[in-house]
């Protein structure tokens, strides 16, 4: 089956520019997993699923760059938070679409990206979120998402007037959700309990 969107028409980006503050102030995405750091492992997981892979990361920046992709900074001071990380790889972005992905979850699933770019055109929208099934309820996972990297100048007027909140952001958008059926596929290590529990597997 041909995927909606060709993987050469999306990259792929990695959020690891958050403080950490839950993880006692550490680079979460350094944190290791299986004796890998956790930016790798989802690295690894997202890089068959589109055509480029960039990293948004403000600080130990070497360490990134070593995983062999280009690493790009927030634009905007004192993280912000995950639009900032947004904002960085759309302003790099080569390619008419940009997947999202953050660094502590690294078992999202293998074919989120086929089963976003698939919503997205179907549904004629301009960004496509995944969600997750938890006990009965649908959660929106905002920070699993496919977008037009045309939305680059909204983004930007958007961070320019102080917001930041993602879903502030994305409902000025048509937004399509994908609800996949297992939630551990979105468990995300938060915290260092969270990480020994994703240890434990």
């Amino acid at each position: 089956m041909t995927q909606a969107i060709p993987e050469a028409d999306i990259t792929g980006l990695i959020l690891c520019g958050g403080r950490g503050t839950r993880m006692g102030g550490v680079d979460k995405g350094l944190q290791t997993h299986n004796g890998i750091p956790l930016a790798m492992h989802a690295l690894l997981r997202l890089q068959p699923q589109v055509g480029q892979l960039m990293i948004n990361a403000n600080r130990n920046l070497a360490a990134y760059e070593s995983m062999g992709v280009p690493v790009w900074v927030d634009p905007v001071a004192d993280f912000p938070g995950p639009l900032a990380g947004w904002l960085a790889g759309l302003e790099q972005c080569q390619t008419t679409y940009m997947v999202t992905v953050p660094c502590d979850t690294p078992d999202f699933p293998a074919d989120l990206v086929a089963r976003l770019a698939e919503s997205l055109v179907k549904e004629d929208a301009d960004i496509a979120m995944a969600a997750s099934l938890e006990e009965g309820q649908v959660r929106t996972q905002p920070v699993f998402c496919l977008l037009k990297s045309s939305l680059l100048e909204s983004l930007l007027l958007y961070l320019h007037d102080g917001e930041r909140k993602i879903d502030g952001w994305t409902a000025r958008h048509r937004c399509a959700t994908v609800v996949f059926d297992d939630p551990r596929a979105f468990f995300n290590a938060n915290t260092p309990q969270e990480l020994a529990q994703l240890q434990r597997g």
